[in-house]
């Protein structure tokens, strides 16, 4: 069964990049980003899908009046199976746009295969795995195999920047439930063998200092800003390493990691004491510490300079996420991917974190693990962004073993 099941999903390849390239000449940004939203690109697999012979997709209308047609459509396409267990599949229609468009060789949204890749922005993210899903799904379909869970198909909005129309607007409107098997194919590496399943808390903090800004020659009649800044700049990043050395070696690195970043320029001479000074941190937490405790460490700091300089500091908080409990490395929904993996990619998965932030998040917030596996190139957002063939051919052998319990 797993080498005509492969067979079929070869012999389809040509159709899904047709498919493909349909789908990556149709912009679906946000209307945050200056695009339209994902309206025609749904409207386009919905009739896709039903000439497919898949039915009539279930389209899920969230509300936004920036957008065209007013909404901000997500699309379930749903597979009868042996058993009512259902395997959810979830990738998104929207893409980012496109960017500078001089450093393109191509035109962005008009797809060009060659050398085995596809050219194109969203082709790569996430519409390779919209792709991948779908042909996993007809060659069961051209097989006459009926899967064994209850297939879920689904096509969501408004990923790139937030997900509230997305996801977050399904799992409002309870479409999943505590017992679906969730994969959220929207992060990987090149080998197919990475599965995340736990993310880090995100702190983004900005400080704003405020002193008193006078002539270089005079610093005595102000009060340096500057100074206080860089100040409590090396106090927080001590005071937080102290306050939290725990180590958790599912994730890479395995510890919180706490970043100054962004600074931005105070004054635009040599001769002038600044009475202004901001800067930003970036932290990356361990699930299992607590946000609120980072946030009293950095207020504890702010009192002390604040005491020590007699300068105001205002600090502000632009993402404040705590992170949910991991999905467990020995989660049905792993176990079900490292035995498909196993019989497509060869080498051993591994089971890690990751830094960053996925709407995967949102599932295990809800109490659903759910996992993140794709194979793909690391150029997402990219000038000339691209997937591999071979890797969408992969994803679709993955996916159809899974939805098979192969």
């Amino acid at each position: 069964m797993k080498e005509k099941l492969f067979e079929a999903v070869e012999t389809l390849m040509p159709e899904m990049t047709d498919i493909l390239s349909d789908l990556c000449a149709i912009p679906a940004v946000s209307p945050l980003a200056g695009g339209e939203g994902e309206y025609k690109k749904a409207q386009y697999l919905a009739k896709k899908i039903k000439e497919l012979g898949l039915g009539e997709p279930q389209i899920i209308d969230c509300p936004d009046p920036q957008a065209a047609g007013g909404v901000r459509p997500n699309l379930l396409v749903t597979i009868p199976g042996l058993t009512k267990q259902r395997l959810v599949i979830v990738a998104h229609m929207d893409v980012v746009p496109a960017g500078d468009l001089s450093l393109w060789h191509t035109d962005p949204f008009k797809a060009v295969v060659r050398d085995g890749r596809i050219y194109g922005r969203g082709v790569n993210d996430n519409c390779q795995e919209l792709v991948s899903s779908l042909c996993a799904v007809l060659a069961l379909k051209k097989l006459g195999v009926t899967p064994k869970y209850e297939i879920c198909l689904c096509f969501v909005a408004d990923e790139e920047v937030g997900s509230d129309h997305g996801i977050k607007y399904l799992i409002e409107k309870n479409i999943f439930k505590k017992d679906d098997l969730i994969i959220v194919p929207d992060g990987g590496d090149e080998t197919g063998l990475f599965i995340e399943v736990a993310e880090k808390s995100i702190l983004w903090a900005e400080f704003e200092v405020t002193g008193k800004q006078v002539h270089g020659s005079t610093p005595q009649l102000g009060n340096n800003a500057c100074r206080a800044g860089s100040e409590l700049a090396i106090a927080v990043d001590r005071a937080l390493h102290e306050a939290f050395p725990d180590e958790d070696r599912l994730f890479d690195p395995p510890v919180s990691t706490f970043e100054p970043t962004r600074r931005a320029a105070n004054v635009p001479n040599i001769n002038t004491v600044p009475g202004r000074d901001l800067f930003c941190f970036d932290c990356r937490v361990l699930p299992s510490i607590p946000l609120e405790k980072v946030i009293a460490v950095i207020d504890a700091e702010i009192k002390k300079i604040e005491r020590k300089r007699g300068v105001k500091v205002e600090r502000r908080f632009y993402q404040n996420v705590q992170a949910p409990a991991p999905t467990p490395a020995g989660a049905p929904i792993v176990n079900m991917l490292k035995a498909a993996l196993r019989q497509v990619i060869p080498g051993e998965p591994r089971v890690s974190g990751v830094g960053g932030g996925t709407c995967a998040a949102y599932f295990r917030a809800i109490g659903i693990p759910a996992a993140v596996w794709d194979q793909e190139v690391d150029c997402a957002h990219m000038p000339n962004e691209y997937a591999e063939l071979k890797h969408i051919e992969n994803e679709a052998k993955v996916f159809a073993l899974m939805m098979t319990g192969a």
